[in-house]
């Protein structure tokens, strides 16, 4: 227990960023009550106790091109974060995925004498792995979530730590499925499609129409499906209302209840990101859709180097779920592989199967309190 109160920063760019890091936080006030938290994040680290120096809702962005519509947000947010860096003088920085930012933040405060911890690795085994040069340079300590990682971190000589996936921790429902179908006004016996389109604004703009055009396929090619879907915090339902208005698909929104709406589904209709994974570890059948502006594309397809999209096919080394990216992310694709694994009963418990085996690769629970240890054995 520290006599002196320690000052940690820490910074969370990103939805799931924010849910790892509130719980990372109230694993570090386990063990010393006293320590005091700034940074960036979203509400769930608010409420652990984090003082928020500026918004993670304001930072979020999907594709590469897509960063210039909030760039003047993102330079101002580090201009902040890099004079409150001078400040303060926190006996450590901790950084959560978000890697451009993080890493420009964390190179100032290297230069500043400031210890930095780095929670959840930039992708850098999909794409441009030359950043592992800068993090070398860098980062002092890292927590790795993926089973790969720590020997990739190891053979470039970083002191990285295998902790396990946080979202072991925090993949759970709160409902029966009895329950959950009533509170969410969906009917029993009949087979519920999930819409995940994402925690981004632009992100839900691109991808939501496509999924609601795929549903009104799939209501004439199956009668009887009904759909639901759970609004992420980061966004707003008259955005999301102004979309679905113009259809006559009937889709059950929930706010809060993500978990239990993916639980309900039969099958899932989801945007690339951490959802995929939360989809898998729940055993639920997907279809993963990602689609960016042409630019952001094109580029993306000269750098990343991995063969799949989806958390769940990359953990899993080979193609459990069907991803649709860009141009065959368009409704009639969308329709026919949800239809397929629907009606072929034999496609549905194999992937089940093999969803199943990615929770057992993801090792045990106990993320959060493993990087608390290691992040508090550094003030």
């Amino acid at each position: 227990m520290s006599h002196n109160p320690k000052t940690v920063m820490i910074i969370a760019g990103e939805t799931s960023g924010d849910l790892h890091g509130s719980n990372l936080v109230k694993a570090m006030q386990q063990i010393d009550p006293a320590l005091r938290f700034c940074g960036i994040g979203g509400q769930r680290m608010q409420d652990a106790g984090v003082d928020l120096m500026a918004h993670a809702s304001d930072m979020a962005v999907v594709g590469l091109t897509e960063v210039i519509v909030k760039i003047n947000q993102i330079r101002k947010a580090l201009n902040l974060m890099k004079c409150n860096l001078k400040e303060i003088k926190p006996d450590l920085l901790i950084l959560i995925d978000y890697p451009d930012f993080n890493l420009m933040l964390g190179k100032y405060a290297k230069g500043l004498g400031i210890k930095i911890f780095y929670y959840i690795s930039p992708q850098i085994w999909a794409w441009r792995r030359g950043r592992i040069t800068k993090i070398k340079e860098i980062v002092d300590k890292m927590a790795v979530i993926l089973p790969f990682e720590e020997q990739l971190y190891r053979e470039a000589n970083i002191d990285a730590t295998y902790v396990g996936h946080p979202l072991l921790d925090t993949v759970k429902t709160k409902y029966a499925r009895p329950e959950a179908l009533e509170k969410f006004g969906l009917q029993e016996g009949r087979i519920t499609v999930g819409l995940l389109p994402g925690s981004r604004k632009t992100e839900v703009a691109r991808l939501l129409p496509v999924m609601i055009k795929a549903a009104e396929i799939l209501v004439h090619k199956l009668p009887g499906l009904q759909f639901v879907l759970p609004l992420a915090d980061t966004l707003d339902q008259a955005a999301v209302d102004n979309i679905l208005k113009q259809s006559f698909v009937p889709v059950q929104i929930v706010h809060h209840d993500m978990l239990d709406a993916i639980h309900v589904s039969d099958i899932v209709i989801v945007a690339s990101g951490t959802a995929t994974l939360e989809t898998a570890l729940l055993g639920k059948p997907m279809v993963i859709v990602y689609k960016v502006s042409p630019l952001s594309y094109y580029i993306g397809k000269k750098i990343i180097t991995v063969k799949h999209i989806g958390l769940a096919n990359i953990i899993a080394g080979k193609t459990i779920v069907p991803e649709l990216i860009q141009d065959e992310a368009n409704p009639e694709r969308i329709a026919a592989e949800v239809t397929d694994i629907l009606n072929d009963k034999t496609r549905m418990d194999e992937i089940k199967t093999e969803l199943n085996k990615i929770t057992e690769t993801l090792g045990q629970p106990g993320a959060a309190e493993r990087t608390a240890r290691l992040a508090y054995g550094m003030l």
